[in-house]
């Protein structure tokens, strides 16, 4: 089962550890990942938009880089985006990751490494 986890990571903004969603694989490897959060409750707040708007196909804005590779945005009713995809190689692997998101996050486990 998939799991969205509020992490610490080890990057920071202006001196201030970033915490964020990030929804973790079975393999282990990050397909969405949020911005960064400095508060508990609006990371906990960015994991439930997350699960309510990832099982809407009207959510999903797959994008092009520059570099030619793949990616998507998942993005909120109100057109905010809540998390950003890996890059992907192919349109093949982004709709994979595309249908992961879909049919795992809204129910995916909820793990608080965050220490926020």
């Amino acid at each position: 089962m998939e799991r969205i986890a509020a992490e610490k990571r080890n990057t920071t903004t202006n001196g201030c550890l970033k915490n964020g969603v990030h929804t973790t694989a079975n393999n282990g490897q990050t397909i969405l990942t949020s911005e960064g959060y400095k508060a508990k409750t609006a990371c906990l707040n960015g994991i439930e938009s997350v699960k309510t708007n990832s099982s809407q196909d009207n959510r999903y804005d797959k994008k092009t880089s520059s570099n030619g590779k793949y990616y998507f945005n998942l993005k909120a009713a109100n057109g905010q985006v809540i998390g950003s995809s890996e890059m992907y190689e192919s349109l093949s692997g982004m709709s994979n990751g595309i249908d992961s998101v879909k049919k795992n996050a809204p129910t995916a486990t909820i793990e608080d490494s965050s220490e926020l």
